[in-house]
Order: C-alpha cells, then sequence, then structure tokens
C-alpha cells in the first residue's frame, strides 16, 4: 500500500474517531477558509473590474478627445485650405495685373521708343533745314518766340454779286470809310449808294501737328535762280534717278513756287534717307559748272488739333449794294477814284476788287499780301 493511501486511511480513521461536532467545526473552518479565500479572490476580481472601467473610462475620455483634436485639426486644416486658396487666388489676381501692367509698360515702352526716333529725326531735321539767305538788319527783339514752324495765311473769302472789296494802305482809312457806313459815289452825271461793311473771314487761331519724315520724298534747296522752270526740274530727276548719286528711280518733280524749293518723290522707300545724310548735291544743270544743292528731309504733317475764330480784317473794308449800270472795269475805276479821295473819307487804295451782280467769285487773303480773286 502506498503513503497516499496509508494517510488517507489515517484520516478517516482519524475523522472516523472524531465527535460530531468536532468534524462541524472542522467543516465550519474549511468553509471559512474556502469564503474567505472566495472574499479574497471576489475583492481581487472587484478591484480589477474597477481598474478597467476606470481604464475603460480614460480611454473613452482620450477617444472623445482625440476625436475633438481630430475635428478641430481637420477644421483648422479646412480654414487653412480656405486661406491657402484665397491667397493662391490673390496672388493669381496680383500676377495677372502684374501681368497687364507688364504688357502696358512694354508698349508704353514701345511707344516711348518710337517717339524718341521720331524726335532724333525731327532733332536731324532741325539741323538740316532748307538754306535761306538770311541778313541781321540790327533789330532785337526780348521776346522769345520759338515757333517750330512758318505758317502763311491762305484765306478764301466767297463775293456776292453787287460786291466790292477794297484794302487801303492805312488801317486808319479803312476804319474812316465803315466809320461813314453810307457812301453816295458818283457816276458821271448820276449817284450811288453803297455801303461799307467789314470783313470778317474765318482763320485758325491753335493748330497742333503730329510731323514725320516723309521715307519717299527729299526737299531741295539752293537752287540756281536764272533758269527755266522745266530745265531746272529736268536735271534735278536726271541727277537724283542714277544710283552713282546715291538716287533712284523718281516717280514726281515738283516745284514749290512761294520757297523756290523742289520736291522729289521716289517710287522706293530707301534711297531718300541717304540722299539727305549727305546734304550737299554737284548737280549739273549745264554750262559746264556744277552747282551745289542742299537736300534735307520732307516732313508729312497731320492736324491733330485745330481751332478756329473769326477774324475781322484791318485794312480791307466790304462795299455791298452796287447795281450793275455800266461796264465792269469803268464802274471799278470810279468807285477806286471815289475812295481815293481824302475829301470823300478816303486815301491810297492798294488793291480793289469788284464783283458784278450775277456773278460769284472768291477772294483770297494771304498775309502782308492784298486780296486775290479768283
Amino acid at each position: 500500500m502506498s503513503s497516499d493511501e496509508d494517510f488517507s486511511l489515517v484520516s478517516e480513521n482519524s475523522l472516523e474517531s472524531l465527535s460530531p461536532l468536532e468534524r462541524i467545526r472542522q467543516e465550519i473552518e474549511k468553509y471559512k477558509t474556502i469564503l474567505a479565500q472566495s472574499q479574497s479572490e471576489q475583492k481581487a476580481l472587484l478591484s480589477a473590474i474597477k481598474d478597467h472601467k476606470h481604464f475603460a473610462e480614460e480611454f473613452r475620455q482620450r477617444t472623445v478627445k482625440l476625436k475633438e483634436d481630430l475635428e478641430e485639426e481637420e477644421e483648422d486644416r479646412a480654414k487653412n485650405q480656405q486661406s491657402i486658396k484665397v491667397k493662391i487666388n490673390t496672388v493669381q489676381m496680383e500676377a495677372s495685373r502684374l501681368k497687364t501692367e507688364v504688357g502696358r509698360a512694354e508698349e508704353e515702352l514701345s511707344h516711348l521708343d518710337q517717339l524718341s526716333k521720331e524726335l532724333k529725326q525731327q532733332t536731324e531735321v532741325s539741323t538740316a533745314m532748307p538754306e535761306k539767305s538770311v541778313v541781321f538788319t540790327g533789330a532785337l527783339s526780348e521776346d522769345m518766340d520759338t515757333c517750330s514752324f512758318d505758317m502763311k495765311p491762305y484765306i478764301v473769302f466767297p463775293m456776292e454779286g453787287g460786291t466790292a472789296l477794297i484794302t487801303f494802305e492805312e488801317e486808319e482809312v479803312a476804319q474812316n470809310i465803315l466809320s461813314l457806313k453810307e457812301h453816295q459815289v458818283r457816276l458821271g452825271e448820276c449817284f450811288i449808294r453803297v455801303e461799307a461793311q467789314t470783313v470778317q473771314v474765318l482763320e485758325p487761331c491753335h493748330i497742333e501737328m503730329d510731323t514725320q519724315v516723309c521715307p519717299r520724298r527729299i526737299l531741295v534747296s539752293n537752287l540756281p535762280k536764272k533758269i527755266e522752270e522745266s530745265r531746272l526740274l529736268d536735271k534735278l530727276e536726271i541727277y537724283f534717278s542714277k544710283s552713282r548719286n546715291g538716287g533712284g528711280e523718281v516717280e514726281a518733280v515738283e516745284l514749290l513756287h512761294d520757297s523756290g524749293n523742289v520736291v522729289i518723290t521716289f517710287i522706293q522707300s530707301d534711297v531718300a534717307k541717304g540722299l539727305t545724310d549727305r546734304q550737299r548735291h554737284e548737280v549739273d544743270f549745264g554750262g559746264g559748272k556744277k552747282h551745289r544743292v542742299h537736300v534735307t528731309p520732307f516732313l508729312n504733317g497731320e492736324i491733330t488739333d485745330l481751332k478756329i475764330c473769326w477774324s475781322q480784317s484791318k485794312r480791307t473794308v466790304l462795299l455791298t449794294g452796287i447795281p450793275n449800270i455800266m461796264d465792269q472795269e469803268e464802274l471799278q475805276d470810279l468807285l477806286e477814284i471815289h475812295f481815293q479821295k481824302t475829301s470823300n473819307g478816303g486815301g491810297e487804295v492798294d488793291a480793289f476788287v469788284y464783283n458784278p451782280l450775277g456773278q460769284r467769285r472768291l477772294a483770297v487773303f494771304e498775309e502782308g499780301c492784298p486780296s486775290k480773286s479768283q
């Protein structure tokens, strides 16, 4: 028999030897021990459950906090994205504006470059004007009236029938005739009554022009005086049409009668520049001797601003109400004689133009010149 069996046997025997009360007490102690152990285990389980609940609450709170943080971060990220979008849009708009300004600045720079070239050409033109003989007469002026161009008025005045224009040498005479207004003119054995009126004409009082150098034209000055016009133009055309002289094919040659200069137009636009750069040209007009002419650029002009105003002629008077009762020349002579007499309030007559009834004529007024009629 084994020792375990011996022990069991002894135990059973010992229990059997105990009284029932003792056995109950032992059972009670045994169950107390089991109860204490169960209570200890229950306490440990309750503590573990409490700890788990605590950890679960902490995890829940952490989860809520993390969720709130995530939501806040998401909101901040959305706000940042919106802010970034706004900034990007602002930057794009600013870039577009700057691009537009750059384009405008480039256009302005191009315009300024073109203007600089034009001003440079005008400067070159101002230093290469047609030659003109001048003499200092001793007159001085304190005013600095610097005009870029010299303009000559050319005013056309329409004359009705039965009128006359009379220009006196003195302004006082014209004003005297106007103050008398009505004049009785003797024509042989009869009289006619005419009325003196002021001559009102429209003339430019302010002009602004843009000028450009013409690439196909040149202005030739310092030309010989005693030579026929046709011969002058032919010789100039021959000279400037030859390539060895720097010229080219000529389209037109025109004499400016007011200045005595000649305008030459070439077919090609690359000829004039070389001729004006050279300026001096020896041209053979015949007779075995060459004449030095001066070549300068020809300017094209475009009126950009024009203002006109009424102007009264100071020395010219308009006579109206003249009947057609005799020969035109005879009537004109009698009228001129009448207004030459100081007894009639007149004076020296510079010009007289009569237009009979039923006719229309155009009188031309020029600066410093008596009126002409057409």
